[in-house]
């Protein structure tokens, strides 16, 4: 059943999902329609604007045309005018020229006063009427100019945008934009199609849903049947774990009780091996006359100890677990001892081995660093012992093995310095006869001994050369110098020894209460050094 109801709940979602899909389509779809709506009144918009463009354009040129006819219907009579000044001026120069001719004459000479008057006169008006020509020449000039301007403008311009109008709207003419409108039309009518069939489609789906619905409903009925069902069956088995549970306590109760009676039977003490058997058949009250008789004789023997075999046996057993555990524990006592003399041994062997290749350092680099004295390391022994140098037998001075004897810590006390700085062996001296200088040089000595025995990877030295005259310091400088290919050493000093003998200086300075560090030249930092000396 919950089977069917998870296959009805997936069929459910699964018409959810398509259902989903459907409406996404759907959504899809609207959105094209609108999409080609909007090309379409686009479209339309494009084309009113073109049509209104077009009628501006008409305008333009209608208005360009009357005033082209305008102002040819002006250029008319100016131009008539002109050829009638012109005639004017033809006859009047035909005159003039008779005149002029008459005027070459000596009739002037002849004509009275009045007549003199008039020829000055008519010369006068010549010259008016020559120069109202001139005018009229040049406003000639200025009106062909203008209207040959007119005229190219209308020809070349406007004339070709008319044309291009034309061809525009002859390009944009109604049958195209119904040819278009049909196919987006019937585009439009394709998407109606396609949104009946996708809603017809969604109907079907919530129908299925719808069914589905009332499937899942009956089966949810089913469910809370058997629902029901499984409480009472909860409750049937509650009630049946209570009633266990009862049992489970009634147990527990027996088994107390009949651990109480084996301790009471264990402390009777031993019995019989028949003991269980003999009366495993007698009824209850059978057995209580029998334990009632068996208390009465028991009354009798009250005076003996009843558990002396027992307590025999157990203290016999526990002799044997006792004796057993001393004997491991014996060997494991000689186990431990035995490693003890072990690492008490190696202990003693690396200590010797130690002091020795110390001991042969410290001699070697005294020599060194002072070529006429002589060093050596002397371990200091307790005072049983016979103190000697490390040249003494070793054999002799071994920790005992199994004997238990004393241990290295006993054997070893410490370690003693004797040194002579001039090689005679009656001048040796102890490290606490020595000047400080000769106690650096020591302590040097003994660094470097155990730098070649087991080397750090740097080491860092503040003036150790402060109490050293200036030969030991050259000694302790090329020590340095040479130690320095396998280590690292860092001094500190206002002594120009180390200074020429190191790979990089540094000047350290404290200004303003903060010390600064930068890396000096050596030819620096001896000037530095110098000049500290002169002070000083």
């Amino acid at each position: 059943m919950h089977r069917q109801m998870m296959e009805q709940r997936e069929r459910l979602e699964a018409a959810e999902n398509e259902r989903s899909q459907l409406r996404h389509q759907l959504d899809q779809l609207e959105g094209k329609v609108t999409q080609v709506l909007g090309d379409l009144q686009k479209t339309e918009t494009k084309q009113i604007q073109l049509k209104e463009t077009f009628e501006r354009q008409k305008m333009d040129i209608r208005t360009i045309t009357k005033e082209l006819q305008a102002n040819r219907r002006a250029l008319e009579p100016k131009e008539q005018s002109l050829a009638s000044q012109e005639t004017d001026i033809q006859s009047m120069e035909g005159a003039l020229g008779t005149l002029t001719a008459e005027l070459g004459t000596e009739l002037l000479s002849q004509l009275n006063s009045g007549e003199q008057s008039e020829v000055e006169r008519l010369g006068e008006e010549v010259q008016t009427l020559q120069q109202q020509l001139k005018e009229c020449l040049r406003e000639r000039t200025e009106l062909e100019t203008e209207k040959n301007k007119l005229e190219n403008l209308l020809s070349s311009n406007l004339l070709r945008r008319k044309e291009q109008l034309v061809q525009e709207m002859e390009e944009l003419s109604m049958a195209d934009h119904r040819q278009e409108l049909e196919m987006q039309t019937a585009e439009l009518e394709h998407l109606c199609t396609t949104i009946n069939t996708t809603r017809s489609r969604l109907e079907e789906v919530v129908a299925s849903v719808d069914d589905h619905g009332k499937k899942i409903k009956e089966k949810e009925t089913a469910l809370d049947k058997w629902k029901t069902m499984e409480r009472e069956q909860l409750d049937s088995i509650e009630e049946e774990a209570k009633a266990m549970e009862k049992l489970a306590n009634k147990r527990s109760l027996l088994l107390k009780k009949k651990e109480e009676s084996m301790r009471k039977i264990r402390e009777l003490g031993s019995l019989p091996a028949d003991a269980f058997d003999k009366y495993q058949g007698l009824p209850l009250s059978q057995l209580w006359k029998k334990l009632h008789k068996c208390n009465t004789e028991l009354k009798k023997y009250s005076h003996v100890n009843k558990k002396a075999l027992e307590q025999f046996v157990n203290f016999s057993e526990r002799k044997e677990t006792l004796t057993s555990r001393k004997e491991q524990l014996d060997r494991d006592y000689q186990s431990i001892i035995d490693l003890m003399d072990v690492l008490e041994q190696r202990k003693y062997e690396a200590i010797q081995f130690t002091f020795k290749q110390v001991s042969k350092n410290f001699s070697d680099v005294f020599q060194e660093l002072v070529p006429n004295g002589k060093g050596q390391l002397v371990m200091k022994r307790a005072e049983e012992l016979v103190p000697s140098a490390d040249t003494e037998d070793e054999d002799s001075l071994r920790p005992s093995g199994s004997g238990r004897g004393p241990s290295v810590d006993e054997h070893f006390t410490g370690v003693s310095i004797r040194v002579s700085f001039t090689g005679v062996a009656s001048e040796t001296k102890e490290l606490q006869q020595l000047s400080g200088g000769q106690k650096s040089l020591v302590a040097l000595t003994l660094i470097f001994a155990i730098q070649k025995c087991d080397p750090a990877p740097f080491y860092l030295f503040d003036e150790i050369d402060q109490a050293l005259d200036s030969h030991h310091r050259h000694s302790v400088a090329a020590m340095i110098h040479r130690l320095a290919d396998n280590a690292q050493f860092i001094t500190t000093t206002f002594r120009p020894e180390l200074v020429e003998v190191a790979d990089k200086c540094y000047g350290v300075k404290f200004q303003n209460k903060v010390s600064h560090i930068n890396a000096v030249s050596k030819e620096a930092a001896k000037d530095f050094i110098e000049q500290e000396t002169a002070d000083k």
